[in-house]
């Protein structure tokens, strides 16, 4: 007898099925990470795919965009830090300077909000 891991949502329910294996002398592969990943999940308010290779691929796909978004958030400080402070800058460069940030953020905004609607949506038709 096997113990069905698809469709698992939760910690809990990892664990019971975890406790059901064990029960029939077996354990679930890859248990402790999957538990993990399932917490930090549950934690930050992201549903489970179901799968321990769906979660772990969404963990890692979640982990690559706060690493470009830091990245991309460092750059902007590294720009910040070595654009000369002159305090009499005129209107025209202070505003194309604030329209640059602005054009930066929302470049980074609608970036990651596209990737995360587009990752949900491919979840969601999974599902």
């Amino acid at each position: 007898m096997s113990i069905k891991v698809d469709g698992i949502q939760s910690e809990d329910e990892l664990q019971k099925a975890q406790a059901s294996a064990q029960a029939q002398g077996t354990s679930i592969a890859n248990y402790s990470e999957w538990a993990e990943i399932l917490k930090e999940f549950s934690e930050n308010g992201i549903e489970s795919t179901g799968s321990y290779s769906g979660d772990k691929a969404r963990l890692q796909e979640i982990q690559e965009l706060t690493e470009q978004y830091v990245a991309q958030i460092q750059a902007q400080e590294q720009i910040k830090q070595t654009e000369p402070q002159n305090k009499e800058t005129d209107k025209v460069q202070k505003s194309s300077e604030t329209d640059r940030e602005q054009q930066l953020k929302a470049t980074v905004v609608n970036g990651t909000s596209s990737q995360i609607l587009a990752d949900y949506m491919k979840f969601y038709h999974l599902l």
